[in-house]
């Protein structure tokens, strides 16, 4: 592979970071994450209504997060030389018509039909969204994808709330007021896309993207590396996010209601543990928010199927907010090692960790039907232990580890 500098759609401003467009890009990150986080929230719903299976729930998240994780990487590879500023509107048009679908849905396949139409608006939106942060970071990047994603963070989090308080007490048909919140979000976007096109209006000349001074073959490993870094985070989150409400209704006897609620907990743990990510990786380096990240959670993975009901709520709390640093580092050292193509990398590690949760969802419900729930906990407790390939990662320019 050979590695050449190219050049950038817009030159962030160095001398002042735009948080009116940060807030608005967050904003509608939490928008469009809470309306695909529906569809993982409402698989109790889901399972009685059409009497499915853990391999079938599985399939479904397979379906959403395959086809987001398929299309992320070329959408951004296509937006790296030709930016489109309003295909976020028409992303979220597609996350529109999936929700709909998904409140009156007949039969599994129009279940996972809607599935793919919510995965197809991830896919454009995430790419191009992670490209309009970088765009407005004024020079703190891990700054604003901190902010970018924590907005993700709480609209997954909010997600099984509302699924708990609307949609599992209205019925699956109460999906489709949700509309509403892809129609304001698609306002939104298209305020954002009016800047964005008004920033490649104003780009004079193009940047120069410089690599660091790593050979192919450093970079592939690099490169590598991270993804690794990326498979232990995100299947391990699938673990949480597709099968935790079931583990703590078999384990402890909790109602759906209440296992949501725990499921929020843990999803606004996570939340939070994004906005420090970012901000720390500037102050203080990316490997060094990697490492504590990825590694420092395996202690809590292997205690987590053993105790009571409270340290079982502690303890994935913490899970979440630790691990939750890791990917505003991940995303921001990988932009570094590859400047220049903001797009290609941010769709490539969105849409592995899209795919990655896909394939644990389904693994894991094989594995949850054939040897119980709880063995998929006892499992999944040594996946933070490949935080060990960290070791890996080469200094960047300016990386103060």
């Amino acid at each position: 592979m050979i590695l050449k500098p190219m050049t950038t759609a817009a030159t962030p401003d160095q001398d002042n970071t735009r948080f009116r467009v940060l807030g608005a890009i967050s904003f509608s990150h939490f928008l469009n994450d809470m309306l695909q986080s529906l569809l993982l929230a409402i698989y109790p719903l889901l399972k009685g209504n059409y009497q499915l299976s853990f391999a079938e729930i599985g399939l479904m998240t397979l379906t959403y997060q395959c086809t987001a994780s398929l299309l992320q990487p070329l959408v951004g590879l296509y937006t790296d030389k030709k930016p489109m500023p309003y295909s976020l509107v028409l992303g979220m048009g597609a996350t529109l018509c999936g929700l709909l679908l998904l409140s009156s849905a007949g039969s599994f396949p129009l279940l996972l039909l809607a599935a793919a139409l919510v995965g197809t608006g991830s896919s454009v939106f995430h790419p191009e969204s992670s490209r309009v942060a970088r765009m407005a970071s004024g020079g703190r990047p891990g700054l604003a994808q901190s902010i970018f994603q924590v907005g993700g963070n709480a609209g997954s989090a909010s997600g099984p709330l509302l699924a708990a308080l609307i949609v599992i007490p209205l019925g699956q048909g109460s999906i489709a007021w949700f509309a509403l919140a892809a129609l304001l979000a698609m306002a939104v976007l298209f305020k954002i896309g009016q800047w964005y096109s008004h920033q490649q209006r104003k780009a004079k000349t193009a940047a120069i993207a410089t690599p660091p001074q790593l050979s192919p073959a450093r970079v592939k490993l690099t490169l590598f590396a991270l993804l690794v870094l990326l498979f232990s985070k995100y299947f391990y989150t699938a673990s949480i996010t597709s099968y935790f409400t079931f583990y703590l209704i078999k384990h402890f006897g909790l109602g759906v209601q209440a296992a949501q609620f725990h499921l929020f907990l843990f999803l606004l743990a996570v939340a939070l543990g994004t906005i420090f990510g970012g901000p720390i990786g500037d102050a203080i380096g990316r490997k060094r928010v990697i490492w504590f990240s990825i590694l420092g959670i395996a202690p809590l993975t292997l205690l987590l199927p053993y105790v009571n009901l409270f340290w079982t709520s502690v303890l994935s709390l913490g899970i979440g907010f630790v691990l939750a640093s890791a990917f505003p580092a991940i995303i921001i050292y990988a932009q570094e090692l590859l400047p220049g193509r903001v797009g290609m990398v941010s769709g490539m590690f969105y849409g592995f960790a899209f795919g990655i949760g896909g394939i644990g969802a389904a693994v894991l419900g094989q594995l949850a039907d054939s040897h119980g729930i709880e063995f998929v906990y006892q499992l999944c407790a040594f996946l933070p232990l490949l935080g060990l390939v960290a070791a890996l990662l080469p200094d960047l320019r300016g990386d103060k580890v």
